[in-house]
């Protein structure tokens, strides 16, 4: 069943029925200051951190779900709606909601009366704006009672969670005009406020919650709103919020527009005070000035767009497939972007509080924005570089607000320093830009242990050297990418953290998966030293790739596929010897996106195996047979009921390292077949199955063993949005950028004739057009570039400022 459809020319979801299997959500802000909107007007609003910088208020796992937003209520004699539904929930005459690219845009109506709601960040901007614009469609004319509701967090998301004791006494608010100011804290250590405003002359307001909602009411019957009358009550103490209180008039056929901002403001130490207790509003109202008009507003938001049309200006494909096309060319690049200002921080699913930014997360993330915005790629990878540690292992997360490294989730994933390598050398192919390497870097943010980046790749490909088990595989350490492997914990304390408890330290549990990965970047860390002239770094760095290819064919080979592990007693893991988990999807994308064993077959064999035994109507399956007991010796992972999460789930991450292996061996149509089973524009037709939104990918979707095949979970933060975008635009699709140069090599379906990408690159633009007259999956006969043809598949760097015209014949 649909709850909606695309719009691809305005880039946008249109949601027709409120009532989405789970809330559908966007994103708005785009670079310090951002807010999460639901398709019913639910989410919250935060500058840079959600956990030490949160505007609003929002409750996870809420009954009903996503209660709590930021409301508009009209009242019309006894009828009371919002705009979104919720959270009156009256029954509306029509509705619907557009998310688009960092805005979304509500209208609905009731009894003649149109609401229309736009909710957007400028650029460069700490805060947001609400446009609501109301409109008498009627014969009459309408008296109408319109009231704005936000409810203040008390800025770190965990405390005002927990702290009652402390935060029921410290509220406090100033209302001058018709803004209301959040200043809690502010005369103690903080240097930040926030306000709500509206360029209306206000009848009334109110800032104390229980005294506006009712102590027994909930937001759907918020006891001023019944009554119609504001109370204009000042918080102090308890739970402040901030609502408007405008009584509208409009004749038959009149609109009225009025712009609400919710903003951010820091102010200077010693500039904090106006007078005694009442603070320095001076910031406040320049921000409000420069969006107090409907025309500043349309302005600001059609720089948004344009800001967007650049944005995605960079990679755009025409295929014979609308469902292919609005993914790559809309909102899987949407979602990268949008991941990669998020991490893993915050969602519906993630509450911002308990994780930062990922160190192998945010390097994986950076190969689906590369291409869009280089020079924040740049200042990514130093930040993530900077809470490195000297013998190259990591910080799992870092804060985004100060940029440190934490032990809050532990740390020893021995995959983590490997993703340094993949992301600094997409930067460098994407962009020429090889003074990255030269560039100084701290290790553990400490200035006085900086040294070149080059050396922090360096180390992080040592790492795993110096970090090799009883078969020369290397050391899983608390865990790989699967962070629920967790060979070295042994835990049987239902209080503890599979991820900070290591009971042993291990010196035998080995990964294959790492082993895998450090082929394929191994090469590329290969590669990067060749390029820059370190030929003897080349050589040595080689000799332990080779070193390791040889221990995963010795090894790491169980007869049909990959294994994924020795435990911790030297037992394998992921192997036909298995009970249960006798094979994990891991280890067999590594190691055949790193061709080990190629020439032998072992490749086609692995991949053989996926399909046979991992594959499934809706994707691939993380490890097969699910576990049906606790190991306490594997950890988390046999925690899960069979068929979710990594317990035999689709973990979609995962999911593009097999059609990358695919199109190793050259098998498009498998690779594409895999594609479309997870792609969320191909799954439109289930969302009352798949429950998530059908514009983006989620982490997880329930496996073949699952009570329910197909329901999927975790939406939009997810490393499934880069890698996806990856293995369609660089494998699939084959444009893939290159040290000296654009090299096309597509690995398609059979059946298809071709298709045509626009791809700007270092300063040009390639206009490609890919013909397959003799219907093969991979293979080219022929390019030829501006007329000329060429003897290789790696069209050199071509004349910047220019658009030049490239021919791909397969054959």
């Amino acid at each position: 069943m649909k709850y909606g459809h695309f719009d691809d020319d305005s880039r946008e979801y249109v949601i027709t029925n409120p009532k989405t299997p789970y809330p559908w959500i966007n994103y708005l802000g785009n670079e310090d200051f951002f807010s999460l909107t639901s398709n019913t007007g639910g989410g919250y609003t935060f500058y840079k951190d959600a956990k030490f910088r949160r505007l609003t208020r929002y409750r996870y796992n809420n009954v009903p779900v996503d209660n709590g937003g930021k409301y508009f209520y009209i009242k019309e004699g006894d009828t009371v709606w919002s705009p979104g539904w919720k959270p009156v929930k009256t029954e509306l005459d029509s509705y619907e909601c557009r998310h688009g690219m960092s805005y979304t845009k509500f209208k609905s109506s009731k009894n003649g009366v149109q609401a229309e709601v736009l909710q957007f960040i400028p650029l460069g901007f700490w805060g947001e704006i609400q446009k609501v614009s109301l409109t008498n469609n009627s014969s009459e004319t309408k008296k109408l009672k319109l009231f704005s509701f936000i409810e203040w967090a008390l800025w770190n998301a965990e405390d005002d969670m927990t702290n009652f004791q402390r935060n029921f006494s410290t509220g406090e608010v100033e209302v001058e005009d018709s803004v209301i100011y959040h200043k809690t804290e502010f005369k103690e250590r903080r240097n930040h406020y926030s306000f709500y405003s509206v360029n209306e002359a206000i009848k009334g307001f109110d800032t104390d919650r229980d005294s506006f909602v009712g102590l027994y009411n909930g937001f759907d019957t918020p006891e001023v709103v019944t009554d119609g009358k504001p109370k204009n009550t000042i918080a102090h103490g308890w739970s402040p919020i901030a609502s408007h209180y405008i009584e509208v008039e409009l004749k038959p056929g009149e609109s009225k527009d009025y712009v609400f901002m919710l903003g951010y403001v820091e102010v200077a130490a010693d500039d904090k005070w106006e007078s005694k207790s009442i603070i320095n509003k001076k910031p406040a109202k320049a921000m409000i000035e420069k969006y107090n008009t409907v025309e500043k507003v349309e302005a600001a938001f059609n720089e948004l767009r344009t800001y967007w049309d650049n944005l995605l200006g960079t990679i755009n494909i025409k295929s014979r497939d609308d469902k292919l096309d609005r993914m790559v060319n809309i909102w899987n690049q949407y979602q990268c972007m949008v991941t990669f200002n998020m991490s893993r921080s915050a969602s519906f699913f993630e509450s911002g509080i308990g994780r930062g930014m990922g160190f192998r997360d945010s390097n994986q993330d950076l190969i689906g924005f590369v291409h869009q915005i280089p020079e924040r790629a740049r200042e990514r990878i130093i930040d993530i570089a900077s809470t490195q540690f000297e013998d190259g292992s990591c910080y799992h997360q870092y804060q985004p607000l100060t940029k440190k490294g934490n032990a809050a989730i532990g740390g020893d994933f021995n995959d983590d320093p490997l993703w340094l390598i993949l992301s600094t050398t997409e930067y460098i192919k994407e962009t020429g830009d090889f003074t990255l390497l030269d560039e100084l870097v701290p290790f553990d943010n400490d200035a006085s242990k900086a040294k070149t980046h080059f050396e922090h790749l360096k180390v992080s490909f040592y790492h795993v050297v110096n970090n090799l088990g009883p078969h020369q595989l290397p050391l899983i350490g608390r865990a790989d990418w699967n962070d629920c492997l967790n060979l070295n914990c042994f835990s049987n304390d239902p209080n503890e953290s599979f991820q900070t408890t290591g009971n042993k330290k291990g010196e035998t549990a080995e990964s294959l998966m790492i082993a895998g990965l450090f082929v394929v970047y191994g090469k590329e860390f290969v590669k990067l030293c060749r390029q820059i002239g370190k030929d003897a770094e080349a050589l040595e760095a080689e000799n332990h790739v080779n070193n390791m290819i040889e221990a995963v064919k010795q090894h790491g080979w169980d007869g049909d596929w990959y294994l994924r592990a020795y435990d911790y007693y030297g037992k394998k893991i992921g192997s036909n010897e298995n009970e249960e988990g006798k094979i994990f999807i891991e280890s067999q994308g590594w190691c055949s996106m790193a061709e080990i064993g190629k020439e032998e077959g072992l490749v086609e064999k692995s991949l053989n195996s996926v399909k046979e035994h991992l594959d499934c109507e809706y994707g691939i399956v993380l490890n097969s047979p699910a576990f049906t007991k606790y190991y306490i010796e594997y950890g988390e992972i046999s925690t899960y009921p069979a068929g979710y999460k990594e317990n035999g789930g689709i973990f979609c991450h995962n999911n593009p390292w097999i059609m990358i292996g695919e199109t190793m061996i050259g098998r498009g149509d498998a690779a594409y077949d895999y594609y479309t089973k997870i792609a969320p524009s191909f799954l439109e037709d289930i969302s009352e199955l798949h429950k998530v939104e059908p514009y983006v990918y989620c982490q997880m979707i329930a496996g073949k063993e699952a009570f329910k095949p197909g329901e999927a979970k975790n939406s939009w933060l997810s490393g499934t949005a880069s890698w996806n975008f990856y293995a369609i635009t660089q494998y699939i699709l084959g444009v893939k950028p290159d040290y000296n140069g654009l090299s096309i090599n597509p690995c398609i379906p059979a059946k298809w004739d071709g298709f045509k990408m626009t791809r700007k690159f270092r300063g040009a633009t390639y206009n490609i057009e890919v013909v397959n007259p003799k219907h093969i999956s991979k293979g080219v006969e022929k390019i030829v570039v501006n007329g000329i043809a060429i003897h290789s598949t790696i069209i050199p760097i071509l004349e910047k400022n220019k658009t030049h015209e490239i021919k791909v014949i397969m054959g």
